[in-house]
């Protein structure tokens, strides 16, 4: 981590304070000059890039709406943002193998349903393979929450509760998984 200079650090005090007071413009230019620390620190903890991209954004908002309750005689405003961001990514890893946890104990507890009975009833089994082959090109987070969501007859917020994930995380989960879906099926996503 290289030194921030103190024209620098007094240059985000600045533009912190004057965020507080809901200056976006100087929200963007603290954006523009802390933004690569904070990712790279969000991609070092959780590892994937759309989850490191999804905690910036979480805890750009999370600066946003607190830059009030930041302290300069508790340390640097990088140094308060990245323990936010830090704070964020640990939770995220954390929500994640809980998820994980949550999805393995629902499989396993619902293994004998007869869901893939009833799917091959209405659909032919060539269309099931391709439905199966289709949803294995999903990435798994969003095959479990389409699985828990249409073949295990959840709502959204009871995916969302199930996973302990936050409810606009799984319907965008969903929607991207289910456009992925539809593209496979009609044979765009062959390859």
């Amino acid at each position: 981590m290289t030194s921030i200079g103190a024209a620098h650090a007094e240059e985000l005090r600045t533009l912190l304070a004057e965020s507080a007071l809901g200056d976006r413009t100087s929200f963007a230019r603290l954006y523009d000059l802390t933004s690569s620390r904070i990712y790279g620190l969000a991609l070092r903890v959780v590892v994937d890039r759309n989850y490191a991209e999804e905690v910036v954004q979480e805890a750009y908002l999370q600066f946003w709406q607190r830059a009030a309750d930041y302290q300069p005689s508790r340390g640097s405003v990088i140094s308060w943002m990245m323990t936010i961001a830090h704070r964020r990514a640990v939770d995220r890893v954390r929500s994640e193998e809980l998820q994980h946890r949550k999805t393995a104990e629902f499989g396993a507890t619902n293994q004998a349903s007869n869901v893939p009975a009833t799917l091959e009833l209405v659909v032919d089994r060539e269309a099931t393979t391709e439905l199966r082959t289709c949803l294995n090109r999903l990435t798994d987070l969003q095959r479990d929450s389409i699985e828990m969501s249409y073949f295990g007859g959840l709502s959204y917020p009871e995916v969302a509760e199930h996973t302990s994930t936050p409810l606009p995380t799984i319907k965008s989960r969903i929607r991207d998984g289910l456009r992925k879906l539809r593209d496979c099926l009609k044979g765009r996503d062959h390859g």
